[in-house]
């Protein structure tokens, strides 16, 4: 606890508390956005890398509440199924994360804020787009743009979701392979920012803290989830995905 109070105060710390517990609702319901939310709500009173690394360990949980949901067979399926985008990601990513001190990230926003609000608005306005299911190449290369940009910012969702609902993944499905996806990709982000010095034995203590908030909301999202049908959770999917695209633009134009 004194660790934490060196880093913030008791009300802020709260607020944290709070943030976590909301990303963790709507990731329970659709399956992504708690680093778009962790990140943007902590930052707005917290450092960005105290942010960043506030979201490691909870984002590392929930997604492995989330990929095992339907039990291990069905997650290793998956893997097999998504292996090109997962490797490729995850190599990208502990590259890019080295660069969090040295590269600015405004303009990474920007391009990829208006890239996913561009395809939800296009998507709600009732464009489909049609993509080959099995193109182990364009899978390769939106696997590579989303550990990117993940391991700048801690955030690679929503290109990952873009392209699993531009495929149609059925609503099960898709929640459990964003759940490995996002999994495998927190895991290394934890690897890479022990490396690059954002996780530290000063900022873990406050992720951990965040992890229980985190679940539980999880808990009470996975709840409403089940209620809704395929075509219920992909408008909202989309819906979050264009006001997570807002968001980045926003924090784009920040600096």
């Amino acid at each position: 606890m004194d660790t934490l109070l060196n880093l913030m105060t008791p009300s802020l710390l709260v607020y944290a508390l709070l943030v976590s517990l909301f990303a963790g609702m709507i990731k329970g319901v659709v399956g992504f956005a708690m680093p778009t939310i962790l990140i943007s709500g902590l930052s707005t009173f917290l450092s960005p890398e105290l942010a960043l690394a506030g979201l490691i360990l909870p984002t590392l949980i929930t997604n492995g509440m989330q990929a095992f949901r339907q039990g291990f067979a069905a997650a290793w399926q998956s893997i097999v199924r998504f292996r090109a985008f997962m490797f490729v990601g995850a190599m990208v990513l502990l590259g890019s994360a080295q660069l969090v001190r040295v590269l600015p990230s405004s303009v990474m926003f920007m391009i990829i804020g208006m890239s996913v609000a561009g395809f939800a608005l296009m998507q709600l306005s009732g464009w489909q787009p049609k993509l080959p299911e099995k193109s182990w190449r364009l899978e390769a290369a939106i696997g590579a743009f989303a550990g990117f940009i993940g391991g700048l910012s801690g955030i690679w969702g929503p290109p990952t979701v873009a392209y699993l609902t531009a495929i149609n993944t059925p609503k099960v499905e898709q929640m459990r392979v964003q759940g490995v996806i996002f999994g495998l990709g927190a895991f290394m982000l934890l690897l890479a920012h022990i490396q690059s010095g954002v996780a530290t034995w000063e900022t873990l203590p406050f992720s951990a803290v965040l992890v229980v908030p985190a679940v539980i909301g999880v808990l009470i999202g996975f709840q409403f989830q089940d209620r809704i049908d395929q075509k219920q959770f992909k408008h909202l999917t989309l819906i979050v995905l264009f006001v997570g695209g807002l968001n980045l633009i926003r924090r784009g134009l920040m600096g």
